[in-house]
């Protein structure tokens, strides 16, 4: 079933943890989202980042790679639990786009044994996701 909405940033806390170059830096960042839609509910994610470039001045000019593990708790069309994700992608342009797969065995409650995979965007327009998912 494919299940779709947005979500918003309510926590961001980004540190980096090794500067290559000037323009060049690895980064750790603590994330919070609200989701709304087919998923009605918060992630909790933990990202690491590798900016090729960055600007202080303004980030939307900045290019990175990153990936993380996002753990949504919250209901799908009604039925509660929790879930990981796997999340592998690139801002660049002012845009995060990502690929994402639900890890295997990681449902809890009434979505244990969902599995599936997806996307998300987010730029200064907004953020939405897309999933096709097996409950």
């Amino acid at each position: 079933m494919r299940i779709s909405g947005s979500y918003s940033v309510t926590k961001w806390d980004e540190h980096p943890y090794q500067l290559i170059e000037e323009r060049m830096k690895l980064t750790k960042a603590s994330v919070e989202l609200e989701f709304n839609g087919d998923i009605e509910g918060t992630a909790f994610v933990e990202y690491l980042m590798f900016y090729t470039s960055f600007d202080a001045e303004d980030m939307h000019a900045s290019r990175a790679q990153y990936v993380g593990q996002m753990r949504i708790v919250g209901s799908i069309k009604g039925r509660y639990g929790s879930f990981v994700l796997s999340d592998v992608g690139a801002f660049e342009s002012g845009t995060a786009s990502s690929k994402v797969r639900i890890i295997p065995q990681s449902g809890t409650e009434e979505l244990v044994g969902i599995s599936g995979s997806g996307t998300y965007t987010a730029d200064q327009a907004g953020c939405s996701w897309e999933l096709d998912i097996d409950l």
